[in-house]
C-alpha cells in the first residue's frame, strides 16, 4: 500500500519548496547583478553615446550650427555649440578645452574654418575625445597658422575683408570683418542674398592673432578624424582643405557647397558628424553615475550566473533528499 504523508509532512514539503525557489532566484540575481568598488549592485552597463561639441569659425557665431543641432537632436545626441570668443588661437583653444572639461563622457569635437584649428588644440591630452571633425576648416600643424597656410593656399578672403581697430581695458588690437558687398560671393555663395544680408550685419569679427598665432599643437596626429571639403568654397582654398585631410589621413567627402556648409547642407554635414560619432560610439562601456568600477566581462557574469545554478541546484537535491528519508 501506498504510504501517504501526513498533513505536517505536506507542510514541510511545501516549505522547503519555496525555500530551494526562493535561493535559487537570490543566488542567480546576485551573480547577474554587476558589482560595484562599494559593493553596490545597482549599476547598469550602458554604452554612452557621445556628447557633439560644434565649434563656429570667423564672421559666424553658434546659429551658424542651428540646422545640424536640430538633425542630430532629432536623433537622440546631445549637443553643445559654444561661443568661440575670436580673440586669439591661443586664448580661444584655452577657453574651448574649459568647456570640454565641463562635460562627462566621451566627445566629439566637430570645427567649422578657423574652428577646426581650435578644435585641433583644445583636444590635445583629453582622451575623452574621441572623434574630431572638421568642415571646410582649418587644420594647421605644429608651427603652422592661418596666415602661412594661406599664403601656400590662396584663397579670395584677403580680398573681402576690412581691418577696424578695437580697444579693451587692457589694450587692444585689430579686428577683420568680411566686406558686406563681398560676404556672399566669398563667403556663402549658395545662400540666398537676403540671408546673407543677414549674415553680413551679425557676422562676428575675429582678431588677427587669431589667423597669426601659431598651432603648438595638433590633436589629429592622435584623434581619429573626419573631413568635409567644400569644393566651391573661396575663403579657404579647396586645395589646401583636400590637403589637410591627407595629411591628417581624415575620412574625406568632398560635396557641392561654398564656405557655410553647415547652413547651406546641414544634412550632408550632419551625416559626416554621425559617422564620426558612431564610430565613438561603438563599444565603449561607461560605469554608472555612482562612481562604479567598470563592469566585467560578459564572460565573467555568466560564470557568476552558472555557478550560482549550481550551487541553487545541489541545494535543492540536498533538500529533496532529506524529505526522501522516513520521518521519526
Amino acid at each position: 500500500m501506498a504510504a501517504f504523508p501526513v498533513p505536517g509532512s505536506r507542510r514541510r514539503i511545501r516549505r522547503t519548496h519555496v525555500i530551494a525557489a526562493w535561493c535559487a532566484m537570490t543566488l542567480c540575481t546576485a551573480a547577474a547583478a554587476p558589482a560595484t568598488a562599494d559593493g553596490d549592485t545597482t549599476a547598469t552597463t550602458a554604452t554612452a553615446r557621445p556628447t557633439i561639441v560644434l565649434v563656429h569659425g570667423a564672421f559666424a557665431d553658434a546659429s551658424s550650427w542651428n540646422g545640424v543641432v536640430e538633425r542630430l537632436q532629432h536623433r537622440g545626441y546631445t549637443v553643445i555649440a559654444p561661443a568661440n570668443p575670436l580673440r586669439g588661437l591661443y586664448s580661444d583653444s584655452t577657453y574651448i578645452a574649459s568647456v570640454l572639461d565641463s562635460i562627462k563622457g566621451p566627445i566629439v569635437l566637430v570645427g567649422h574654418s578657423y574652428g577646426g584649428a581650435v578644435i585641433s588644440s583644445a583636444a590635445a591630452g583629453n582622451p575623452r575625445v574621441k572623434s574630431l571633425v572638421y568642415v571646410s576648416a582649418l587644420m594647421p600643424d605644429v608651427g603652422e597658422s592661418g596666415m602661412s597656410l594661406a599664403t601656400r593656399f590662396p584663397s579670395e578672403l584677403g580680398t573681402a575683408t576690412k581691418s577696424v581697430p578695437y580697444r579693451t581695458g587692457d589694450g587692444g588690437g585689430t579686428d577683420l570683418y568680411l566686406k558686406p558687398d563681398r560676404l556672399r560671393q566669398v563667403f556663402a555663395a549658395d545662400l540666398p542674398e537676403s540671408t546673407t544680408k543677414l549674415l553680413a550685419v551679425t557676422q562676428r569679427p575675429a582678431a588677427t592673432t587669431a589667423f597669426s598665432e601659431k598651432a603648438r599643437t595638433a590633436a589629429w596626429k592622435h584623434i581619429p578624424s573626419w573631413f568635409l571639403v567644400a569644393k566651391q568654397d573661396r575663403t579657404i582654398n579647396p586645395d589646401q582643405e583636400r590637403f589637410e585631410a591627407k595629411r591628417a589621413g581624415s575620412h574625406t567627402v568632398e560635396i557641392d557647397s561654398s564656405h557655410v556648409a553647415m547652413i547651406a547642407h546641414p544634412e550632408a554635414v550632419t551625416g559626416l558628424v554621425l559617422q564620426a560619432a558612431t564610430a565613438a560610439d561603438a563599444g565603449r562601456p561607461v560605469p554608472a553615475a555612482t562612481g562604479s568600477a567598470p563592469d566585467a566581462p560578459a564572460e565573467t557574469a555568466l560564470t557568476g550566473i552558472a555557478s550560482a545554478s549550481l550551487f541553487a541546484g545541489a541545494g535543492a537535491v540536498l533538500l529533496g533528499r532529506r524529505l526522501r528519508r522516513p520521518g521519526p
